[in-house]
């Protein structure tokens, strides 16, 4: 009978077979991989040919644990399902990449039974455990604050949210001010007055939002025709409170706002339930500029929160970490009109 051994599969290189291929000792085949500039060409190719020939790949998570910090950017993402967050995160990765920098990335959250996000604290841990030497965090999650236990004065970057509770922290998002009043603006052009937003639910960034829908509608003398239906950033919530809008007695509003495109979405389907046409009957509009906006079908206008250059604003930041100067960033948004607005 053969013994465990006999069914292993072939024993994995290590760094004292290099050592030995190339006639060198094994503290400078890890300088090698560790710190290449400090080694004479001469020797570095030396080892880098063993290694090749060997098949050697060094132990990420070793040399990680080792290190003073593991040599490579956490990237924990908020949303896995959101379509925006997951622009910026590729934004942000092939930055990272131009950069010769190594990044893991996660989703920062857990969704209940309920529905409701509620943090990974393990993440968090193994996150700890494995010394980033910063962290960018995409979208908005959770008990934030919790992120400063990651490691005494780590760097954080927050991109597309509200760095709350983050002190040391810098952000990189969307100029709500502007992006929503360029909403209203629009909508004003278009002869609507009874104008709604839904939104205000789902974390700082949606509060920001509907704090901005009310600054435009007062810049625009409607100061009375304010409402506010809460929302979070899903497609049922946006269905919800636009269903709650559209039936509810008195004046409906022949136009909404939604805190984001999902939420817009949701709206639409409202609409479709209640026989109402888009934009005939409801005009409409989202936030993010995500691809779904563009579907023909749904031809929804939407803000344009420039989230490529968020995503590499953000890796300029976590790459210039020691540059206290550099405060957070909003970036300037645009608007893209398209038929779920104009007839």
């Amino acid at each position: 009978m053969p013994s465990n051994g006999a069914n292993a599969g072939p024993k994995r290189p290590t760094i004292r077979d290099v050592a030995a291929a190339a006639g060198v000792s094994k503290s400078l085949v890890s300088l090698v991989f560790s710190n290449p500039d400090s080694v004479s060409a001469v020797r570095r190719e030396r080892v880098l040919a063993a290694a090749a020939t060997l098949d050697f790949r060094p132990n990420w998570v070793a040399r990680s644990l080792a290190a003073d910090d593991g040599n490579f950017i956490g990237i924990l993402v908020a949303d896995l399902h959101n379509p925006v967050l997951a622009e910026v995160v590729d934004a942000a990765r092939l930055e990272l990449a131009r950069a010769g920098r190594f990044s893991l990335m996660t989703s920062a959250v857990l969704p209940s039974d309920g529905g409701v996000a509620q943090l990974d604290t393990r993440i968090l841990a193994a996150f700890g455990d494995l010394r980033p030497s910063s962290v960018l965090l995409v979208g908005s999650v959770p008990e934030m604050a919790s992120l400063s236990q990651l490691a005494y004065q780590l760097p954080i970057v927050v991109a597309s949210a509200i760095a709350e509770d983050l002190p040391l922290a810098r952000s990189v998002r969307s100029n709500e001010m502007l992006g929503m009043a360029l909403v209203v603006d629009h909508l004003v052009e278009q002869g609507h007055s009874r104008i709604a937003h839904i939104g205000g639910l789902g974390g700082p960034v949606s509060t920001k939002r509907a704090e901005a829908y009310r600054a435009a509608m007062k810049a625009h003398g409607l100061d009375a025709e304010v409402r506010v239906e809460s929302a979070d950033f899903s497609e049922a919530s946006g269905y919800t409170a636009a269903r709650n809008l559209l039936t509810r007695p008195g004046q409906k509003p022949t136009a909404i706002t939604a805190v984001n495109d999902l939420a817009a979405l949701g709206a639409l389907a409202a609409a479709d339930d209640l026989r109402l046409s888009v934009p005939e009957d409801l005009a409409l509009t989202g936030y993010d500029n995500t691809f779904l906006a563009a579907f023909h079908r749904i031809s929804l206008t939407s803000i344009d929160p420039h989230n490529r250059e968020i995503g590499a604003t953000a890796v300029k930041f976590l790459l210039n970490a020691d540059r206290a100067d550099e405060e957070s960033q909003l970036i300037e948004p645009r608007l893209v009109v398209r038929r779920s607005s104009r007839p």
